[in-house]
């Protein structure tokens, strides 16, 4: 997948010597990260390996207990709330909506940061939603009750949302969670769109190994709270990285269709060497 389309022009986002715990339990310890500018960067790992914990701290949901996370050179804490949300959004996991809310209402919602008392909904409001609606495939689904919609479509609803919000860097926890593959493929792109065309930087959390190659320009691969490797798709998932992060056994071959890194597990019924022509790591 060629990616010289991205730019490096955009918000600086990066963590110094976080640490992050939830009551005593540290989660992550002494963690640096800078997050690659115009990029999609997804970040990997195991279940309970810090993930989602370093999404939020990015995003301010959770106070670090030492170190800081800086957006452009600014501690995130320091940014007055407003001014925060429209230059950082963020979609957790498995977000629910109001009872009887519509899409359009919901996307409407992503433009209260733009909004003060001296400053109330405005033509250029609603050409954000309008504009979101359609880059998500939303327009006719805009006057539906977003709890009537499949997972697939609320999905779709709430990045809609955030790209109402018009922040240039998006932040995802596990936004295909709970979807058939289909839909998983269905969001994957649209976010790859709004990389794409509007040079946003994204930060997801995925489960998906391929996906995560095919799909991001930098991969952060995460173990008990720290990073064990990042960068490149290709420079990142190797059979020992798989097996030092996952715990699991695998080879790595060629996709075929993207040409990035696929991971093969291997199980223990499926120990055939000779089944597929693969190598330790992906050329």
């Amino acid at each position: 997948m060629s990616r010289e389309h991205l730019t490096k022009a955009g918000p600086d986002l990066r963590a110094e010597g976080l640490r992050l715990a939830y009551d005593q339990r540290v989660v992550v310890e002494d963690l640096d990260v800078a997050i690659p500018t115009g990029r999609i960067t997804a970040i990997v790992g195991a279940n309970a390996c810090g993930k989602s914990t370093l999404l939020r701290a990015l995003a301010r949901l959770l106070s670090p207990q030492a170190g800081s996370v800086k957006l452009d050179g600014r501690p995130v804490h320091s940014i007055p709330t407003r001014e925060l949300a429209q230059r950082l959004g963020i979609l957790p996991q498995s977000p629910v909506a109001p009872e009887g809310l519509t899409v359009v209402d919901l996307v409407g919602r992503g433009r209260s940061p733009h909004q003060t008392w001296w400053r109330q909904w405005s033509r250029s409001d609603e050409d954000a939603v309008r504009d979101a609606l359609r880059a998500t495939a939303m327009t006719d689904l805009a006057d539906r009750p977003v709890d009537e919609l499949s997972g697939g479509q609320r999905q779709r609803a709430w990045i809609a949302m955030a790209v109402a919000q018009g922040t240039p860097v998006l932040l995802l926890d596990e936004p295909t969670t709970y979807l058939d593959l289909a839909h998983q493929i269905d969001v994957l792109d649209l976010i790859t769109d709004l990389n794409r065309h509007e040079n946003r930087t994204v930060v997801m959390v995925l489960h998906d190994l391929n996906q995560a190659c095919r799909y991001a320009d930098h991969v952060i691969a995460m173990k008990s709270g720290r990073i064990v490797a990042e960068g490149l798709p290709t420079d990142v998932i190797s059979a020992d990285m798989v097996e030092e992060v996952f715990g699991l056994r695998c080879r790595i071959a060629t996709d075929p269709v993207s040409g990035t890194p696929m991971v093969i597990p291997v199980g223990r019924h499926h120990d055939n060497e000779d089944a597929v022509a693969v190598t330790g790591t992906a050329s």
